[in-house]
This record gives C-alpha cells, structure tokens and sequence, in this order.
C-alpha cells in the first residue's frame, strides 16, 4: 500500500495538553466571555461548555450567537507566559513520526501562533509539511467537514490516501464519513464503528503501521 497522508491533531494527540494546557486556556475563554458579554463566572463558564458540547468548540457558538471576531477571541485566549513550562515532551516522539512512511500534516482547531509555538517546543515542527489551523479553515472547526476537505484540497489527496490520528471521537467520525482511515488515541476501554485502530497514546503508531500494512 502506498505511504499516507498522516493528518494529525495537535491537542491530547502529539502532547498531553489536559494537564496544564487546557485549564488555562478554559479559564482564558471563561474570562473573555465574562468581559465581552457582561457574564459572571459562573454563567460564563456554563456557556463555555455548552457552546463546546453543542458545536464542538466554543468559538462556534460566540461566532453563531454573539456575532464574536473570531481572531480576537483566538488571540486573546491562547496567551501564555510559560508555555515552555506547560508543554509536556514525549522523548522517542521525534524519532517516531520520523519513522512514519509519507507526509505528515497538523490539523488544528488552534489557531496558528499557538500550534506552531507547541510543535517548536516539542522539537517536532520540521516533521511536518503543513500546519492547518482553523484560520485556515475560515473558522469553521471540527468536526464541520470543511477543514478536512481544505487539507486534502492542500495536499492533491484523497479522503482514502489520508490518516486521521485524533483523540476526538467526533472529528474521527467526520473523517470516516469522508472516507479516511481513522486512529483514535485514547486512554480509555470504549469502542466505535468509525475507528479503524485505537491506541492508547500516539507512541503506539508503529501498531497502526502494521495494520494498514505499511512498513516502518
């Protein structure tokens, strides 16, 4: 079989963004909607995670329902004064995804200057041949099909010649209806129709290889 186009995601797939990553930036947005639309805390964070369940990022909802810029909204929320600090390295992930036959992608719901600030700091951003952040998909996020169809538009491929690796159940979905192979890393024991190959976390690829039948 020929090599793929590996399409990954960023966040809780190529690094472990739950830990220190992700509370910050959920306090961040908790903030920018108490500010932007006159909330208190709790009613502001309570809408940031309705807006992220309902459509699957919170800037989708403050774009639908409050009319929000969304590069302010992205700018503002992803500032970070440590971030050196908060980004967690894998030691052998180099070497791994250096290992992996065909071109390698990031495919975002982050906006550029965070994701290529956490690829430098994973010593990972050379491995890759393009960086699809959702500015790049006009805001429009995952799982909406856009995206995914920009990034095979980029790259001259087929939904069929692409690997998605995602810790998202619902932007695997998406990508298997599109018809790409799926990879879902997770830590967790639940199964889904839409997922070709599970792992636990993205250190385990060699095993994808080998059931797509590609050699590392």
């Amino acid at each position: 079989m020929s090599a793929p186009l590996w399409i990954f995601d960023l966040d809780n797939t190529l690094h472990n963004a739950g830990a220190h990553i992700f509370p910050h930036i959920n306090r961040s947005m908790t903030a920018y909607l108490q500010e932007h639309l006159q909330l208190d805390e709790q009613a502001a964070n309570a809408l940031r995670q309705h807006y992220w369940q309902r459509y699957g990022a919170t800037l989708s909802g403050l774009m639908r329902h409050h009319d929000t810029d969304p590069a302010h909204f992205l700018w503002h929320t992803h500032q970070f004064s440590e971030l050196d600090k908060m980004v967690i390295r894998t030691p052998r992930l180099r070497h791994l995804l250096r290992a992996l036959p065909g071109k390698k992608v990031v495919f975002s719901n982050a906006p550029q200057h965070y994701a290529q600030a956490v690829l430098k700091l994973l010593r990972i951003a050379d491995l890759f041949d393009d960086v699809v952040a959702v500015e790049q998909t006009r805001y429009r996020p995952k799982p909406d099909y856009y995206g995914f169809r920009q990034v095979m538009r980029r790259h001259h491929v087929s939904a069929a010649q692409c690997v998605m690796v995602e810790d998202s159940l619902e932007n695997l979905q998406a990508a298997k209806r599109l018809g790409m192979r799926t990879v879902w890393v997770t830590p967790g024991s639940r199964n889904a129709d839409c997922v070709d190959v599970k792992i636990r976390d993205v250190m385990q690829l060699n095993r994808v290889a080998s059931v797509f039948k590609w050699t590392l």
